[in-house]
């Protein structure tokens, strides 16, 4: 056996073919994924919302704070529990954690529950929903309303999806 000699060139590879475009999701497919999101999304917003209302209650029936202090408190801590639920249930498929989408979630998130803030006091003080069962509507009501806005946030800026993985 003898060694190459430095004249001798490596035996040649040949690159790897590219890999195929992926094929488009079909319009089922893509319901299909939306459906199962939008299933993800409602149940860690279910559990946000529970979250919400219980410390909302706790602090305004129970502890007798001002009630625009319990709407933002207690939306500030179903914002805590919800980004859990976000990042690591209904949307670990998605782009990495990073500081960015911590900002961007907090940052929409504040935002959210400055519009949740508003559509509180409009129907507490504006359509007079102050007693025990009429506080609690509100605070839903304005829950489900700033939802939506959340729901169209996170996906599209937040959690983005990661291109390198499809």
């Amino acid at each position: 056996m003898t060694a190459p000699t430095l004249h001798e060139a490596p035996p040649a590879v040949p690159p790897a073919p590219p890999a195929p475009p992926a094929a488009p999701a079909s319009p089922l497919a893509r319901l299909r994924r939306l459906a199962l999101e939008l299933m993800k999304f409602g149940v860690v917003g279910g559990s946000g919302v529970a979250v919400n209302l219980l410390v909302f209650n706790l602090l305004l029936h129970g502890f007798g704070s001002p009630p625009m202090t319990a709407t933002v408190l207690a939306s500030c801590v179903a914002m805590g529990t919800n980004y859990l639920g976000f990042r690591f249930f209904a949307y670990r498929d998605r782009a990495s954690r990073t500081k960015r989408q911590i900002a961007l979630f907090f940052v929409f998130s504040g935002i959210g529950v400055a519009m949740e803030s508003v559509l509180f006091y409009a129907a507490y003080h504006g359509a007079d929903m102050s007693g025990p069962i009429g506080s609690n509507i509100a605070k839903a009501l304005s829950i489900v309303l700033a939802s939506a806005f959340r729901f169209l946030v996170y996906r599209t800026w937040v959690f983005q999806h990661d291109a390198r993985r499809h």
